[in-house]
């Protein structure tokens, strides 16, 4: 497994939304909290909500206005980049980050999930919560679980078939997959709808099916169908990538913890398995945040703008305590991902 490129280990439990904290964690929560880095910035967000909106009806009107032409095809990387935008606000309301009022929350993720997206607001934040609350382990964890990618050796000794030649090459095959990510989180929303109940079901359903309506009534109103079909496959295999990249680089290659093995604590669960990203505010920007995943992990509730302001506080205290920090750059980050899947993948390829 990778080496984390900056070093700085040891437990403990507890969160940023008031759970018991432990003494490794504790000392950090009370600094953090102390300089008012868990406060809420709705205004920060009603900016960046607004300004994402005025782009997303820009590039819509933009199509409208270009038509049946092949040009339009150049709004299409933009709508992919936007609606990654739209999903790191949808991100950020599901662990209130926006606002503490949990029917706002779930407005704000709704309209930007469901109805701008596509995606079930209700389906990501089960799924992402329990990412949270066990960051790749391998029993529960979602993000780790055995399906197109696999993330230890023990899930690649029962893979047969397709699924075999898939993990002999999953590390080559990887971004090429995230192409598919932007139509697969459509069809997980749908899929997912059978699981909730009956009001949840009606409210996300209606908002999908909205979703839908809208985005092919713009395009088969705008462009002749081949067009469109084009458009859409262009537009959503763009917005997976930018979502690979995005994901790709915060925990794959990091620790895995032992499922039979020592408990950890929340700062351990956290920090040892999380990988930030260095860079610049054109990265925090590109990445919505996510490049602090290690602050983003210890305080999921913390609003975005503050990731910045409290990573050196997590830094130093990670210091103080010996427990590896591990920091890298972007090109690196992936570098290592990949290397992790790489290795996984090496018995299947050397028989």
């Amino acid at each position: 497994m990778p080496e984390p490129t900056t070093a700085v280990a040891e437990p403990l439990r507890g969160t940023a939304d008031g759970l018991s904290g432990g003494s490794d964690f504790a000392p950090l929560l009370r600094t953090v909290r102390g300089q008012g880095l868990l406060e809420r910035r709705p205004l920060w967000y009603a900016l960046r909500i607004a300004v994402n909106a005025i782009a997303l009806a820009a590039i819509v009107t933009g199509v409208v206005l270009i038509g049946n032409s092949w040009w339009s095809l150049l709004l299409a990387p933009l709508l992919a980049v936007f609606c990654a935008r739209t999903a790191f606000i949808g991100h950020d309301a599901g662990h209130s980050q926006i606002t503490a009022d949990k029917s706002a929350a779930r407005a704000i993720g709704l309209v930007h999930g469901n109805l701008l997206l596509g995606m079930s607001y209700a389906w990501w934040n089960d799924k992402h919560n329990r990412h949270h609350a066990n960051p790749n382990h391998i029993d529960k964890d979602p993000d780790v679980v055995a399906d197109v990618l696999v993330f230890t050796g023990e899930q690649a000794k029962v893979r047969s078939g397709f699924r075999r030649w898939l993990t002999r090459n999953q590390a080559w095959l990887f971004f090429p997959l995230t192409l598919l990510e932007g139509v697969a989180l459509k069809v997980h929303g749908f899929r997912d709808l059978r699981r909730q109940p009956l009001r949840e079901r009606i409210v996300e359903g209606l908002l999908l099916l909205a979703h839908v309506f809208m985005y092919a009534t713009l395009l088969l109103t705008s462009m002749s169908p081949a067009k469109a079909l084009v458009f859409a496959a262009l537009h959503h295999m763009l917005f997976g990538l930018h979502l690979g990249m995005a994901f790709a680089p915060n925990h794959k290659g990091m620790e895995m913890p032992d499922p039979n093995g020592e408990r950890w604590g929340h700062l351990r669960r956290q920090v040892l398995t999380s990988r930030n990203i260095r860079g610049s505010l054109l990265t925090d920007w590109f990445l919505g945040g996510l490049n602090y995943q290690i602050e983003h992990h210890l305080f999921p509730s913390m609003p975005r703008p503050h990731l910045r302001l409290a990573q050196p506080l997590v830094r130093a205290h990670c210091l103080g305590l010996g427990v590896p920090y591990a920091e890298t750059g972007l090109v690196d980050s992936y570098r290592q991902a990949l290397r992790h899947l790489h290795e996984v993948g090496e018995p299947l390829r050397a028989e």
